[in-house]
C-alpha cells in the first residue's frame, strides 16, 4: 500500500461545494497507479466560507479518500510542526506539498519561508526515513500583479525552494521539485485569482503527477487537463 499525503494551504483542503486537487489526483491515480493506494492525513474537511472554518465535509463527489494536511491560512510556517506526527501517525510514504503563498504573504519573507521548509523535511524525515516528497512551487496569485514587492518574494521563495530541493534531495528520502502547472491562468483556472476552479484542480494535479511519473515512473503522465 502506498500512501499519499496532500499538504497544503487553502488551495489545498478547498471550500465546501468544491472537488478539490486532491480528488482529482485520486481519479487518476486510479486510472494509472498500478497497485493499492490510499490518501492519508489526519484531517478530512473542507473549509465552510459561511462559518469561518474547516468543517465542511461538502464535496463535489464525497464518494473519495479526503484524508489529509491543509489549512485555509496555513503554510510551511503552521504545518513544519505538524509534519512529523502526521508522517508517522499515517505511515506516509509520498508527501504533496503545496505551501508558501500564505507564508509569503502574511508571515515570513522568502528566506524565513525557505528555513521553515527546510524544518518541514527534517521533521518528515524524522518520523520516516523514507518519505518521498514532491515540493511545487509558489503559484502567483492576483495580488502579485498589482504588488510588484510581493512578486518579487515570490519569485525569490521560489528560488529557495528550488535550491532546498538540490541540497536536501537524497537517495533514500527523494525531494522531488515539480515544475509549475503547464499553462496556468490565474484569470481562468481560478475563480477569484487565487483559489483554483475545475480546470486548476486539474492542472494542479497534473504538476504532481507528471513529477512523479518523469522522475519515478509512477503512474502515467497526467492527461485529463
Amino acid at each position: 500500500m502506498l500512501r499519499f499525503m496532500p499538504v497544503g494551504d487553502s488551495m489545498t483542503i478547498g471550500s465546501a461545494g468544491e472537488h478539490t486537487w486532491r480528488y482529482r489526483m485520486w481519479q487518476h491515480l486510479r486510472e494509472t497507479y498500478g497497485g493499492p493506494f490510499a490518501l492519508v492525513g489526519p484531517r478530512e474537511t473542507l473549509y465552510d466560507k459561511a462559518t469561518d472554518a474547516p468543517t465542511s465535509y461538502e464535496y463535489a463527489d464525497p464518494g473519495f479518500p479526503r484524508a489529509h494536511l491543509a489549512g485555509w491560512g496555513e503554510g510551511w510556517l503552521h504545518m513544519a510542526p505538524l509534519i512529523g506526527e502526521a508522517v508517522r501517525a499515517h505511515r506516509a510514504d509520498i508527501l504533496l506539498v503545496s505551501l508558501g503563498l500564505i507564508d509569503l504573504g502574511f508571515y515570513t519573507n522568502a528566506e524565513q519561508t525557505a528555513d521553515n521548509a527546510r524544518s518541514f523535511v527534517a521533521q518528515a524525515r524524522a518520523a520516516n526515513p523514507r518519505v518521498r516528497m514532491v515540493l511545487l512551487p509558489v503559484i502567483p496569485n492576483v495580488r502579485a500583479e498589482s504588488d510588484s514587492a510581493f512578486a518579487a518574494q515570490v519569485a525569490r521563495f521560489n528560488e529557495l525552494l528550488a535550491k532546498t530541493a538540490a541540497d536536501l534531495d537524497e537517495r533514500r528520502s527523494p525531494l522531488l521539485l515539480a515544475s509549475p502547472p503547464e499553462s496556468y491562468d490565474i484569470h481562468r483556472d481560478t475563480y477569484d485569482g487565487t483559489h483554483p476552479n475545475a480546470r486548476g484542480e486539474h492542472k494542479i494535479a497534473a504538476a504532481f503527477a507528471d513529477a512523479m511519473h518523469q522522475a519515478w515512473d509512477l503512474g502515467e503522465p497526467y492527461t485529463a487537463v
